[in-house]
């Protein structure tokens, strides 16, 4: 099946929860937002549901641009090969074959075994607190009510081959079911990249040309890229090209099928997440480059510091600048 429709042009959006609130879906409209993104770890996550969901957005004047289950996300069994893999891969293609029963285009999915490690928060700009990074102090990795530590998080240390092994066992099983319903597979990079934590590697989705490998592996069009400028800037000079061409050559390619927007205030081995425009890198150079590629997918703010004790509060002003330069790079003024 040819790639389901998505609308041309680049799509501010919102990465939310699927159960969120109808206050939220008003504060949504009220920023100007059109589009989500939606995650859930719903028993019940499946066509019928993803349908419910996707109604319920539209009656509020939101579309759904893609949808991930979170227990399929960051899967241990899959990633490292582990007993219940099989069955793991086997609720996914079936994820898969929802979202076509649902029509929606798109989901997101991220090969990390131990989550996403963080140190204690730090602040940034005026004391705002957020997120932050030390391979020195005390880390640990987060996937939603799971806990990740050192020195092991499962038991051993696992090789970079074993890792490439699960990854190519995975992508064979699910792109036939992919390209059967015409879904966009974007995979998400390593958070942090290229360490090996906890005895895990990350040495696939941690540099340009681990994204290579794997898309060559992959083969198929309907796998690419959900390209997190935060964690393209936390390796910098490691990732092997930087954010601006990378983002130009996946975009050429057609790989680039969503984009996280964050900053941070220096590369590893430490780093402190920060305001859009308070970090190493100017993020108006990713807009003008995403216009230059004629980037068709969704960009949404991304781990945005807490500002003010209310998290809506950083995610309006996020929004207002991300607008704001989108408007400048499509030379426009209101």
């Amino acid at each position: 099946m040819p790639l389901r429709k998505i609308d041309p042009g680049m799509k501010l959006a919102v990465s939310i929860s699927a159960e969120a609130g109808d206050d939220y879906l008003a504060f949504l409209k009220q920023m100007g937002i059109s589009w989500v993104t939606l995650w859930t770890t719903a028993p019940r996550a499946g066509a019928e549901y993803y349908r419910q969901v996707k109604r319920r957005f539209a009656n509020a004047g939101l579309r759904v641009y893609g949808f991930g289950n979170g227990n399929l996300h960051n899967q241990d069994a899959i990633v490292l090969g582990l007993e219940n893999r099989d069955a793991k891969i086997e609720e996914y293609k079936l994820h898969l074959r929802a979202l076509g029963e649902a029509d929606i285009p798109y989901t997101t999915y991220a090969h990390m075994a131990n989550g996403v490690w963080s140190s204690e928060p730090e602040s940034t700009r005026g004391g705002a607190r957020a997120r932050s990074f030390d391979v020195d102090k005390d880390h640990v990795g987060y996937r939603g009510a799971n806990r990740f530590h050192t020195p092991l998080s499962h038991g051993r240390v696992y090789s970079e081959e074993e890792i490439w092994d699960n990854f190519r066992h995975f992508v064979g099983e699910i792109v036939p079911v992919a390209e059967e319903q015409g879904i966009r597979i974007g995979i998400h990079p390593d958070d942090p990249p290229r360490l090996k934590l906890a005895g895990v590697p990350r040495c696939i989705f941690s540099s340009f040309d681990g994204y290579q490998r794997a898309m060559a592996i992959a083969d198929s069009r309907n796998i690419g890229i959900c390209f997190c400028i935060g964690c393209w800037l936390e390796g910098g000079p490691i990732m092997g090209k930087d954010t601006d061409e990378a983002l130009r050559e996946f975009g050429q390619q057609n790989k680039v099928f969503k984009v996280h927007f964050r900053n941070v205030d220096r590369p590893l081995p430490r780093f402190v997440e920060t305001f859009v425009d308070d970090g190493y890198y100017d993020m108006r150079r990713a807009i003008d480059t995403l216009k230059e590629i004629e980037f068709n997918g969704v960009l949404i703010p991304d781990h945005v510091p807490l500002m003010g004790d209310d998290p809506r509060i950083g995610t309006a002003y996020t929004i207002g600048w991300i607008k704001a330069m989108i408007d400048g790079a499509e030379g426009q003024t209101s």
